[in-house]
């Protein structure tokens, strides 16, 4: 047993020594290629064992046949160790550089396309994590892409929509100004209809950069949807009569909810006002609140005659006016985003759906605490 223990202890003296170096050398070269680290590790792995041999082959006074049998031995496996490690080396690095290269590709905006060969368990993994970045990216491009496009569009439109207000008042106080308006009482009516106009669209543009800023601060306060419908309903009222709409307020259930009142007004008034004026003369438009798994469900139905498929994804896209013309009182596109952007606020969703006749717009919103 004794001898036992100081062979074992020989041998790991030897071999503790080999592992120094080999860390030492490991240190060195950490910054280099893998097939040199690999290299070191076979080398210290011969090392360590040639080192205890000799070790114990000096502490047993082994004879010189024996010491050169087992140094050839010793020696063979060091070879085989070493060739093992390069060829492990060289694999583990080509699988590297083509994956280095699918990752440069998605990065100059393409796909992410993983190699064909077969990799290690811990490169098939940073591949599989190089894909899920290369479809978040392009997610990202497409979203970076659409919101360019609504910028350039609301641009386009907010310019359009600005420039003849401000014609008409140009005109008409140069009328004025010169004394050759006809009715001059009806140009000034005329002038603050224009005004009233631009203020409702600058104010659309300001409550539109509060919601992409995250600006918007609510402050919620518990109350009852049948209050909510009903106050939009009246406020909504004269525009129906104006355009000869019928406003029906249906299954209004008195849910309580969680709101701020002046803000989900403005929503209810927004998709109000889209509406009646989408819809026909003597046509309807219904309101309706009703309890559902997800929470509570507002819903507005026009009779508008349905929108075109193609076009429900872009409904609540800033500046989109679908296919309807640029003149008044189509507005500047801006309604329908402020909706979704004030639903979210209050951890809710905002969706639309085709219906016989004409489109429902849905406005889901969590269930007051009890």
């Amino acid at each position: 047993m004794r001898d036992t223990l100081l062979i074992a202890l020989f041998a790991f003296l030897g071999a503790i020594g080999a592992g120094l170096l080999g860390a030492v050398a490991l240190r060195l070269l950490r910054r280099r290629s893998l097939i040199a680290s690999l290299a070191v590790v076979a080398s210290v792995a011969v090392g360590a064992m040639l080192a205890g041999t000799l070790a114990v082959a000096w502490a047993m006074f082994l004879s010189p046949h024996d010491l050169s049998v087992v140094t050839t031995v010793v020696a063979m496996a060091a070879v085989v160790s070493l060739a093992t490690a390069l060829l492990l080396g060289r694999w583990v690095v080509a699988r590297s550089r083509e994956l280095a290269v699918a990752a440069r590709s998605f990065g100059d905006g393409g796909d992410f396309a993983a190699p064909a060969a077969p990799a290690t368990a811990e490169l098939e993994a940073l591949s599989r994590e190089l894909a899920a970045t290369s479809a978040r990216l392009a997610e990202s491009r497409d979203r970076e892409r659409a919101l360019e496009t609504s910028r350039r569009e609301l641009v386009a439109w907010i310019s359009h929509d600005l420039r003849t207000p401000l014609a008409g008042l140009r005109a008409m106080s140069e009328a004025l100004e010169d004394g050759v308006a006809a009715d001059p009482d009806r140009y000034l009516r005329q002038i603050r209809t224009e005004v009233e106009r631009l203020n409702t669209m600058v104010g659309d543009l300001f409550e539109l950069s509060r919601i992409h800023v995250g600006a918007l601060t609510l402050s919620p306060s518990r109350m009852s949807l049948y209050d909510l419908v009903g106050d939009a309903l009246a406020g909504a009222d004269p525009l129906a009569r104006e355009h000869g709409v019928r406003l029906v307020g249906e299954g209004v259930e008195p849910v309580p909810v969680e709101v701020d009142g002046k803000e989900m007004s403005r929503v209810l008034g927004n998709l109000l006002v889209n509406a009646i004026r989408r819809t026909p003369a003597d046509g309807t438009v219904a309101v309706a609140a009703e309890r559902s798994p997800d929470g509570v469900v507002l819903s507005v139905t026009d009779g508008c005659g349905g929108i075109p498929e193609e076009d429900l994804p872009r409904v609540f896209d800033t500046g989109w006016r679908g296919t309807h013309a640029r003149t008044p009182p189509a507005g500047a596109g801006l309604g329908l985003a402020i909706v979704r952007g004030i639903v979210e606020a209050h951890q809710g969703r905002a969706a639309v759906r085709n219906i016989p006749g004409g489109c429902r717009f849905e406005v889901t919103l969590p269930t007051a605490k009890a």
